[in-house]
């Protein structure tokens, strides 16, 4: 009776130190990337996670409590250092070449691992203790990773509109890419063709503030919540992907059609300097 209330009381306390989620919410409509067996990259959110599992220890001195569970977050530093390597920077390149070719960059992103942030503690039945930790792939992650040709796009300069005469062009405040059946997959970087090779939307187009804050695109499973989505506010502009492009299946190709209505309007190189574009995938 004694052992078995000094479990319930460990396993309580546990609970009460190690709160079950702390802002850890998966919404459905998320794209969430597996990475290995104890990694994952939610490209909706730009959060990369990893869990670790280890044996807490339960006493300190006289008073009976657990310990941080040091065993744990070394397997979920671990896993989450193997989840960042496994991330497309572009539909060539993943942090994992790019942290073999430089040494800075492989510092760096340790570093970056290190300063994760926990955000679950879990005490299991069978006595051990989950951890769950994550790091941001925007922000200080993106500026390191994003190629440098993204550079600052100065203000944008619109051009007058058209005589009265002329039918006035829409303008549009997103970009929602339907890439759905396709297999595509998503990266950090991606460029948008039309069917003659001319970019559409890439480095060309976007400012690095935008990109570095927010990404270079959202991502999501549901073509109605794109579209709707804040990022692209009242108007976007829908297309259709023909097909994808690059070894790792990230950049794609729209028709000639879709790509002239993006160029319709000076103005609508706001929207793609801004960053807001979505892309719905499978």
């Amino acid at each position: 009776m004694r052992i078995g209330r000094l479990v319930v009381f460990a396993a309580v306390a546990t609970t009460l130190l190690f709160p079950a989620t702390e802002g850890l919410v998966q919404e459905s409509n998320e794209l969430v990337e597996p990475i290995g067996v104890h990694g994952s990259i939610n490209w909706s959110t730009g959060i990369i996670t990893a869990t670790g599992i280890g044996s807490p220890k339960y006493f300190r001195g006289s008073q009976m409590q657990p310990l941080p569970p040091r065993e744990a977050l070394l397997y979920a530093y671990r896993n989450l250092l193997e989840a960042t390597k496994g991330v497309r920077i572009d539909s060539t390149t993943m942090v994992r070449d790019s942290m073999v070719e430089s040494d800075v960059i492989q510092s760096q992103v340790r570093g970056m691992v290190k300063e994760a942030r926990i955000v679950k503690r879990e005490f299991l039945s069978d006595g051990t203790v989950e951890v769950t930790i994550a790091m941001d792939l925007h922000g200080g992650f993106a500026q390191l990773m994003l190629p440098r040709d993204i550079k600052q796009v100065p203000e944008i300069k619109v051009v007058p509109p058209r005589p009265p005469k002329a039918q006035a062009p829409t303008i549009y405040t997103g970009l929602v890419v339907d890439a759905r059946g396709l297999n595509a997959r998503p990266a950090m970087s991606l460029k948008i063709n039309d069917e003659n090779g001319r970019e559409v939307y890439g480095s060309a187009y976007v400012s690095r503030e935008f990109a570095v804050q927010q990404g270079m695109a959202g991502y999501a499973k549901d073509l109605t919540a794109s579209q709707t989505n804040p990022r692209v506010t009242n108007e976007p502009l829908t297309v259709k992907a023909l097909r994808t492009e690059g070894p790792g299946q990230s950049d794609f190709v729209i028709s000639n059609a879709d790509a002239a209505k993006t160029r319709s309007d000076s103005e609508n190189l706001i929207f793609l300097k801004k960053c807001r574009v979505m892309v719905v995938l499978d």
